[in-house]
């Protein structure tokens, strides 16, 4: 035990050859000895007195994994197939079933179905609940770790127990593997002139597809609203939360990071901006997180855009990827994220501009009687009626909100238009 402690000690620390003891040495440089000394008595105890024989190398890698899972929830340690599969996840593509799913009160529920996946093709929709993976159910599990047993390999299935969101009792289906290439930005125009531009993660290439998205909504007709909706964004690459909020920005700070040791660390925006006097509309709920915070937050702090929906997740630390040894990583909290305003997104999120809160609408039967609801009435034009407004806030309330507050702008700006 005392030759696996010198071991250890020396490990922390590189240590010259002087008269005095390791103690010493230790001591001088504030290294916490009887830690260090119980640590080593715990791991020998366990080598010679649990039921089953341990691997060390298993046994030093848990230790690894406990002490990180002591700081904070984000950091932890990376083996070698969870570094790739990390670097792949960024990147856009990997072998799965093409859902994005979240947590709501220890469930695991799909948030949406990706087109032309077997996710899609399954019938499966966004609100249903996963229950089980492979006979196995989900309960207690992480999100990291539902997400891992639902990736692999092209070709391989998977047997799925979902709960539907419009039914009482579950259902079981097989589904077989394919890769994924995730889009993160998809657009329509949800009226003529206002457009809906979804960034459902941020990748290296999510700034390039926000740009083609939004000039392919400003060729279907002049943009005279947009609404960018960030809800249920768990964030992503950095790199690609701050170009996206530098299309929209002619200047000033985007985000400023602040370690315990660094300097602080500014992101600025960059001349060339696109569609600066458009009115904008950002969609946010308790799913949205980090580089999406980050996000929201500047256009804010700018006044660039007004934000509709739920108070955000409020993850505003840094994360950094420290390569080890053999192929693997530590990914550490190493800063904290600011808005340009100096407001810590850390445990408190992002506060909308309009909150709305859950909420139902009535069915078009107990509205008051209308011309419209008529028997033989003459048809009106094609231009958006309050049906289609209705038959929105029953898909999707906190978009029909932000779509409300979208119109009075652009009333707003016509009105004092000169």
């Amino acid at each position: 035990m005392r030759t696996l402690f010198i071991v250890l000690l020396l490990c922390c620390s590189s240590l010259s050859a002087q008269p005095q003891t390791l103690d010493q040495q230790a001591q001088a440089q504030d290294i916490p000895v009887t830690e260090l000394r119980n640590f080593a008595e715990v791991l020998e105890r366990v080598r010679a007195a649990y039921v089953e024989e341990v691997d060390d190398t298993v046994l030093l890698k848990a230790a690894i994994r406990g002490m990180l899972s002591e700081l904070d929830p984000h950091s932890s340690y990376l083996a070698p197939d969870d570094f790739d599969d990390l670097q792949v996840s960024t990147q856009g593509e990997f072998g799965g079933l093409g859902i994005e799913i979240t947590m709501d009160k220890d469930a695991v529920v799909i948030v949406t179905p990706y087109d032309d996946t077997p996710a899609s093709e399954a019938g499966l929709k966004a609100g249903d609940t996963i229950l089980a993976i492979d006979d196995e159910s989900v309960k207690g599990w992480s999100l990291d770790e539902v997400a891992k047993r639902l990736r692999g390999e092209q070709g391989s299935s998977v047997k799925l127990s979902i709960l539907p969101l419009d039914a009482k009792s579950p259902r079981t289906l097989t589904l077989t593997r394919d890769i994924i290439k995730v889009q993160s930005v998809r657009h329509k125009e949800l009226r003529p002139g206002i457009g809906y531009l979804r960034i459902s993660q941020f990748q290296a290439k999510t700034a390039r597809d926000t740009k083609a998205a939004l000039e392919a909504l400003q060729q279907k007709a002049p943009l005279k609203g947009l609404i960018l909706d960030l809800r249920n964004n768990p964030g992503g690459v950095l790199s690609g939360a701050v170009q996206v909020a530098d299309l929209f920005l002619e200047s000033g700070l985007i985000v400023y990071t602040q370690g315990r040791h660094e300097e602080r660390l500014n992101y600025n925006a960059s001349s060339g901006g696109i569609f600066l006097d458009t009115p904008m509309v950002v969609l946010v709920n308790g799913g949205s997180a980090s580089a999406s915070e980050i996000v929201a937050g500047a256009l804010q702090d700018h006044g660039r855009a007004v934000l509709v929906g739920q108070r955000t997740f409020g993850k505003g630390s840094v994360q950094s990827v420290l390569p080890l040894t053999g192929d693997s990583a530590l990914k550490l909290t190493t800063a904290r994220y600011y808005t340009p305003k100096g407001r810590s997104i850390q445990a408190d999120g992002i506060h909308p501009d309009i909150i709305v809160a859950s909420a139902t609408v009535a069915d078009k039967a107990q509205r008051t009687l209308r011309e419209s609801d008529l028997p033989r009435h003459l048809k009106k034009d094609d231009s958006p009626t309050d049906d289609d407004d209705l038959s929105l806030a029953h898909e999707d309330y906190d978009l029909y909100q932000a779509l409300s507050a979208l119109t009075a702008m652009t009333l707003t700006q016509r009105k004092t238009a000169p």
